[in-house]
């Protein structure tokens, strides 16, 4: 039995032993709350250090030790909160007070919906029994409470009006839907494609969760709902395709994603591409954006097809199949249509994983000269070009100078069919490439903003398990499209995707750009973005 819940004794003797006890529970429990908000800022230290390895796209093992660290941070966070609130309890007015820090809150958002509730004072006074009161302020308090999400059944009504003059009939139009002849509305297709997409809950799993809110959406009406509004959507995610490839410097990856071979009987490895527009590194106000690509394998048919129309620098891991990008059109002459920026943070992972295996002192410099490399883009990190080209010059070539001489010194003196020397081959075989960004204040050296495109695909990779088939990948390359450069735009996908899909039937498709996420945040308040 607890002691909080014991009644005290009235024997002076064991009301001072009844004291002490608790003294000693609180001196415990105290020491157990610093023992574990320590174990809490190391596990946080072992955390950033694991997120700071990944830089680009982490492994599989990564990522599953940083689940883990998080799970376990937040099992040790909800028992030392456990303990507080025992301790808080204690009605030991004697025993030592707990240090803890000041609470810093942040404000709640303004846009949300506010609800008042007036508690009034008693009516007699408990002291003098007197009715007379006069008010002199008020205490208030906010509280952040959820309300779950509810389904609503709209009916739309036409009356039927006649004219007794002519006895024409008159009814207003039926509003048009994003299905014809279906029932759900804007909002709801939008939750389900965001629920699916951007949240990664399975079509199933969603159908349960309606379920449970007594409202029965079987999984193949779903799906058929998605097929609705990937139609619809397409030329949307078209045009943000337009605009990323118009951009001077593209950033591209690939991640796989296993589809269903009915068949084999088995599944099949597909590949989504992303190219990314994302100029904010040289201070450019064109808009962020994303477009994906599904293929069936990886050939280069398919990585020519993502960036076809593309002109300028192109950043991009060492693959091959984008080797013909940077070559001149050998029948007609004309000069390559994109050059290539390789990327350091790849370089950097090949060199890390060997000094992870062999500590080797040659790799524990090389990763701190790459460090350094990364260090001189934070300060200049949004920066104009030309500004940015100078700092690089005074600061960043001296470093590559030196880092070459360091990669080629220690090739002499390792084996050539090791790990490491296969990794700087990786780097001094591509350092013109991997030097390029140098020279140009709207390059970048990493392809980070491609790889950040590509991680949330592996986490719904991890929950669909597989997609249906490959037309199911072509639709998910057109949702990701739309939901990625909402998201980089600081747009809530929910609400945008609820507003287009109830208006983009209708929508002239010369003006379709009105739709777009940077030109619909521009022109929409900021509480229906944020609704």
């Amino acid at each position: 039995m607890s002691r909080i819940t014991t009644d005290l004794p009235d024997d002076p003797a064991a009301l001072r032993r009844f004291a002490s006890g608790l003294q000693h529970d609180l001196v415990v429990l105290e020491a157990t709350v610093q023992a574990q908000t320590l174990l809490v800022e190391k596990l946080k230290h072992q955390l950033a250090l694991l997120r700071r390895a990944r830089f680009g796209r982490s492994s599989e093992k990564l990522d599953a030790q940083v689940e883990q660290l998080e799970l376990l941070i937040g099992d040790i966070e909800e028992s030392a909160a456990e303990a507080q609130a025992r301790m808080a309890r204690s009605a030991a007015p004697v025993l030592v007070a707990v240090e803890r820090k000041p609470s810093v809150r942040m404000p709640l958002p303004s846009h949300l919906p506010t609800e008042t509730i007036m508690h009034e004072a008693p009516c007699v006074c408990p002291n003098c029994g007197g009715t007379a009161f006069g008010r002199i302020g008020a205490d208030e308090r906010e509280v952040l409470e959820y309300v779950p999400a509810r389904f609503r059944r709209i009916l739309h009504i036409r009356p039927k009006m006649t004219c007794r003059a002519c006895e024409t009939i008159l009814q207003a139009p039926m509003p048009s839907l994003p299905i014809e002849k279906g029932r759900p509305g804007p909002g709801l297709l939008a939750h389900v494609v965001v629920s699916k997409f951007c949240d990664h809950l399975p079509l199933y799993r969603q159908s349960e969760i309606y379920g449970r809110e007594g409202v029965t959406i079987d999984r193949s009406v779903m799906a058929g709902w998605m097929g609705h509004v990937a139609a619809l959507l397409a030329p949307l995610a078209e045009r943000i395709g337009r605009h990323v490839r118009a951009g001077p410097a593209i950033h591209a990856d690939d991640t796989t994603v296993p589809v269903l071979d009915p068949g084999r009987g088995k599944t099949k490895t597909g590949r989504l591409w992303v190219a990314v527009r994302d100029e904010r590194g040289f201070g450019s106000m064109a808009p962020r954006a994303a477009v994906y690509l599904y293929s069936p394998d990886r050939t280069a048919q398919h990585a020519h097809a993502l960036l076809k129309g593309c002109r300028g620098h192109l950043h991009a891991d060492g693959y091959t199949g984008f080797g013909k990008l940077y070559e001149p059109d050998p029948l007609t002459g004309a000069p390559a249509s994109l050059i290539e920026v390789a990327c350091w943070s790849h370089a950097r992972r090949k060199i890390y994983d060997v000094h992870v295996t062999t500590a080797s002192p040659a790799a524990e410099r090389a990763l701190a000269l790459i460090g350094d490399l990364f260090a001189v883009e934070t300060i200049i990190r949004g920066r104009p070009p030309a500004e940015r080209q100078r700092a690089r010059a005074e600061r960043s070539t001296p470093i590559l100078d030196t880092l070459k001489v360091h990669l080629e010194a220690t090739l002499t003196r390792i084996s050539g069919k090791s790990p490491f020397a296969k990794a700087i081959r990786y780097a001094t075989s591509r350092w013109p490439a991997l030097t390029r960004f140098v020279g140009d204040g709207s390059l970048e050296p990493s392809n980070n903003a491609a790889e950040r495109a590509i991680r949330p695909l592996t986490l719904g990779r991890k929950n669909y398990l597989f997609a249906g088939s490959d037309e199911g990948g072509r639709r998910a390359a057109t949702f990701y499209t739309l939901i990625s450069t909402a998201r980089l735009n600081g747009v809530d996908p929910q609400a945008w995707l609820t507003d287009v899909i109830g208006r983009i039937a209708d929508h002239p498709m010369s003006r379709l750009d009105d739709l777009l996420p940077w030109t619909w945040t521009a022109s929409r308040p900021p509480q229906a973005q944020a609704a």
